[in-house]
């Protein structure tokens, strides 16, 4: 097929990829609730003439752009869902849900997906295979990729090759981190409730200080990464929340511990929920009390094909030139791509975003988070030519 300019066709249309932005930044939706996101991703496709499918994974759209001669499918990934943040910033496009916002760029995929759409169904003569738009709910932590799956997304076509991006604050406008192998972390959750029993401050004896076991809880859990872990792996274990006591001279009878763990090797991932349980149980019995312990996994390892991240970083080095494009992608965050990648061999990329010239450089799922918009075109470009390549075979 011969050449698109499509980093062109993509600038062109920057000004449309800054509106569905802002609009979707308008309007947040959280996880599983996004009934007006999808609603108009659904109608954008179907306006373009691409088959669409709703209620995937349930507030999941599906598109499916088939070409005029056969070939591969193509899978290309955008999520939709926002967090429950209150807005600090002060633009014309600030959450209007309280409480709700787009603090992670979900907007900026949600718009790169439409963009790419009206692109590919621009050129849907020339090309091959079959492009299959799959925008995604409940990214964070609350298991829409899994929700989708269970849906038969990943069939019906099947794909054979699985894209994805993710708008970066960590790196400045047009820089892509684009790595193979295990690039972000697996993630798991705990919850922890300690059992003791209550009484009044003045008289700790006749007590078991829920808090106090708590307390030790935390410290003890810190030793796991420390004592438990190979110095040659990664790890982290993190308390997230604290609960207990109501008043200032009556010692808890219970306390309420949350948080998560880290790390890219399963065995390594295994070890700590084991521990975590382990540790914490010990070291209430220890103290008198009790503990309640709950793990659990939120998404696996991401994990790049080293063929189709290269693959990718080429065609990131076209587009934003080839000192602007790193094999160094690397966070312990999670990201539930991860359940496509375990089922269909692709890349998910870091895009740069920062620009602290313009006071944009706030990290992700922070109240004043914000992004450069340049970056939506660029995202545009680069999916969209590696959909072709290998659309193209």
């Amino acid at each position: 097929m011969p050449l698109i300019d499509f980093k062109s066709e993509a600038l062109a249309l920057k000004d449309q990829l800054v509106a569905w932005r802002r609009d979707l930044h308008r309007h947040p939706e959280l996880g599983f609730q996004e009934v007006r996101t999808s609603g108009l991703v659904a109608q954008h496709l179907r306006d373009l003439g691409i088959e669409v499918q709703t209620g995937v994974g349930k507030t999941g759209v599906i598109g499916v752009l088939e070409g005029e001669r056969p070939g591969a499918v193509v899978m290309l990934r955008f999520d939709m869902d926002a967090l429950p943040i209150r807005e600090e910033n002060q633009t014309d496009y600030v959450s209007q849900n309280p409480g709700v916002m787009h603090a992670c760029g979900h907007d900026a995929h949600t718009a790169i997906g439409m963009g790419i759409a009206q692109l590919a169904s621009k050129h849907r003569a020339r090309l091959n295979g079959t492009l299959k738009f799959v925008f995604q709910p409940a990214e964070e932590g609350c298991g829409g990729a899994l929700s989708m799956i269970h849906d038969g997304a990943l069939e019906s076509p099947r794909p054979q090759v699985a894209l994805g991006l993710h708008v970066w604050n960590e790196a400045p406008l047009g820089r892509a981190e684009i790595g193979a192998g295990a690039v972000m972390a697996a993630a798991g959750v705990f919850e922890i409730l300690v059992k003791g029993k209550g009484g009044h401050g003045a008289q700790p004896h006749l007590t078991v200080d829920a808090l106090l076991a708590g307390s030790a809880i935390v410290n003890a859990l810190q030793t796991i990464v420390a004592r438990n872990v190979s110095p040659r792996e990664t790890a982290v274990v993190t308390v997230g929340a604290f609960h207990a006591g109501d008043a200032f001279n009556v010692i808890a009878d219970t306390a309420a511990l949350t948080g998560t763990f880290r790390s890219f090797d399963s065995a390594t991932h295994e070890l700590l929920g084991r521990r975590i349980r382990e540790v914490a149980e010990a070291t209430a019995r220890a103290l008198g009390a009790t503990a309640e312990v709950d793990v659990r996994p939120v998404s696996p390892a991401t994990v790049n094909d080293a063929a189709v991240a290269a693959t990718v970083r080429e065609i990131a080095a076209q587009v934003l030139g080839r000192d602007q494009v790193s094999p160094d992608q690397f966070t312990m965050g999670s990201e539930d791509m991860s359940e496509f990648l375990e089922r269909v061999p692709g890349c998910f990329f870091f895009l740069g975003s920062r620009n602290e010239a313009k006071g944009l450089s706030a990290p992700h799922h922070n109240p004043r988070f914000d992004i450069d918009e340049d970056v939506l075109p660029l995202g545009v470009a680069i999916l969209v030519q590696a959909a072709v390549h290998y659309l193209s075979g």
